[in-house]
């Protein structure tokens, strides 16, 4: 199909501050949020006679990072296949970019502010790692796992969005440092030392900690402040830790005061959770070991995904054909390496657009059931059956590069902020009908 008549199909819509540029089969759209990465809206797919999420990304293509990161985001997405990972639709204009995905009940920033019992919060943590195993399963780390990149509905199930950032963790690969949202940065990224797959398994300990807590637990007020909280809260790490730093950052390192840290059960009391019984007791304990495993300064002795799923807290929900789902397969082995200006950026996008709806026609893919799509504008101006029940790499090594990041905002997130009072309403109307509404 050429542009021209592509551009018949789309038509023109103010959302907010904002213009969309999208098919004609989205129609009744309503702002619902916005970030850092763009604004968010509903609207109602008429394709598919259901309710979507559309997200036009914020200046795709102002530059060649951005442009590239817009183009690492299409490929990915179009790998992954686990109900965990949220697929995302797309089709072009090429202008601007729009991520039309599945329309969720919430985000785990509002989430956090319940009180959850074991059972949810066991298995929202279980969903969690099952997607993010399905991404490390294909070298593919995720790197901004955040509770505004983690989406739920009021069934208790959850998706993980939001590839931007992502890579593969090609060997020998230097890994920059400016990744993942402050307040869940790993000590190994924060440091500046070169990463592995289990960044992501510090960032979901961190997540944890605040869904016990109600409240962010290292909240950083900078990238060096990030590490005083880690080490006030966690104790200053061991001499077999700091002699793998570079040493200009192990004599900053050295040079601050000496912390001892709190144990795992003074951070996490027993008043953080339902304590009612025996079980729940049990309970509390085995969530406090999981902490205790994932946030560990040292990378190379922090629990691993795979280790995460087998532990008690977390296994009683594993089922092989989600933990053991066949890996994505990356179509391009260059993905990362790759270099272009934006017009060859823009030029790979679309032609990505265009495969993707040849492949997702009436929303199948390969015979399946897409979980939903996206789509680039051109305008001169785009669980399972036992789910929880209603009744019951190597960087510049120096303190400069104490991970600051020259391209996103610390508190960067794609659906961060409510457009108005009523969308947070709903969300809290929605989970209050399904099994999140049982939360104490």
């Amino acid at each position: 199909m050429n542009r021209n008549k592509r551009e018949k199909e789309y038509y023109s819509i103010d959302v907010g501050d904002s213009t969309f540029m999208v098919l004609k089969r989205y129609q009744n759209l309503r702002p619902i949020g916005s970030g850092a990465q763009g604004i968010v809206c509903s609207a109602y797919d008429h394709n598919l006679e259901r309710n979507v999420a559309i997200k036009k990304l914020s200046r795709p293509f102002q530059n060649q990072t951005h442009a590239k990161r817009a183009y690492r985001e299409l490929v990915l997405m179009k790998c992954v296949n686990h109900k965990n990972v949220r697929a995302q639709l797309f089709s072009c204009f090429l202008s601007f970019l729009y991520l039309v995905m599945e329309l969720m009940d919430a985000n785990l920033c509002q989430v956090i502010q319940m009180e959850l019992d074991h059972e949810r919060l066991s298995y929202l943590l279980y969903q969690m790692l099952c997607g993010i195993k399905h991404l490390h399963s294909a070298g593919i780390i995720h790197r901004d796992l955040k509770p505004s990149n983690i989406v739920v509905k009021s069934d208790c199930t959850l998706k993980i969005l939001d590839f931007g950032l992502a890579r593969t963790a090609a060997t020998g690969l230097l890994m920059t440092p400016y990744v993942v949202t402050r307040y869940y940065r790993a000590p190994e990224v924060i440091l500046g030392m070169g990463y592995q797959a289990n960044v992501d398994v510090w960032s979901v300990g961190c997540i944890m900690a605040e869904m016990v807590r109600g409240s962010v637990l290292f909240p950083g007020t900078d990238h060096i402040d990030q590490w005083n909280k880690v080490i006030e809260q966690l104790g200053t790490p061991s001499q077999e830790f700091l002699m793998k730093l570079n040493q200009s950052v192990r004599t900053y390192v050295e040079n601050r005061p000496r912390y001892a840290g709190y144990s795992f059960e003074k951070l996490f009391p027993d008043v953080l959770f339902p304590a009612d019984s025996e079980h729940n007791k049990l309970k509390a304990s085995q969530a406090r070991d999981l902490l205790s495993k994932m946030l560990v300064i040292d990378a190379s002795k922090r629990i691993s995904v795979d280790e995460a799923l087998q532990h008690p807290y977390i296994n009683v929900w594993y089922d092989p054909t989600e933990v053991e789902a066949p890996p994505p397969m990356i179509t391009d082995k260059q993905l990362d390496e790759r270099e272009h200006t934006v017009e060859e950026w823009k030029e790979l996008i679309y032609k990505e657009v265009l495969d993707w709806e040849e492949r997702t026609k009436n929303g199948v893919i390969r015979g399946q059931p897409a979980s939903i799509g996206a789509t680039v504008s051109s305008s001169p101006q785009q669980h399972h059956q036992h789910h929880p029940s209603t009744s019951s790499s190597a960087s510049v090594n120096d303190v400069s590069s104490m991970s600051t990041d020259p391209t996103l905002t610390d508190t960067d997130s794609s659906l961060e902020t409510a457009s108005t009072a009523a969308v947070a309403a709903t969300a809290a109307a929605a989970m209050a009908t399904g099994p999140l509404g049982c939360c104490r």
